[in-house]
């Protein structure tokens, strides 16, 4: 969905390590897996079709821990002056 999008979406090691803990301790298998993942991102997810200029998402452990939101980096100004020029 996010490469459908524009979108890179990136996952920190620590985020992984953080995931795998939480699925590890819910003594869940892929399906639970999916399940924490799609959690972190669902939010993201349905805003993404709505900001065209959104070229990352980064999710770390403090993402993972909700104690942050994920990460967005925009296209810099001169690169939206760029396309616009093509």
């Amino acid at each position: 969905l996010f490469d459908m999008e524009g979108c890179e979406l990136e996952f920190r090691n620590d985020a992984l390590s953080a995931i795998a803990k939480k699925a590890m301790k819910r003594k869940t298998g892929a399906r639970g897996l999916r399940t924490l993942i799609e959690g972190l991102l669902l939010d993201t997810m349905y805003d993404l079709p709505s900001h065209d200029d959104i070229i990352k998402v980064v999710i770390d452990k403090n993402v993972v821990d909700a104690e942050s939101k994920p990460l967005q980096i925009y296209k810099s100004k001169s690169d939206n002056k760029e396309a616009n020029k093509s």
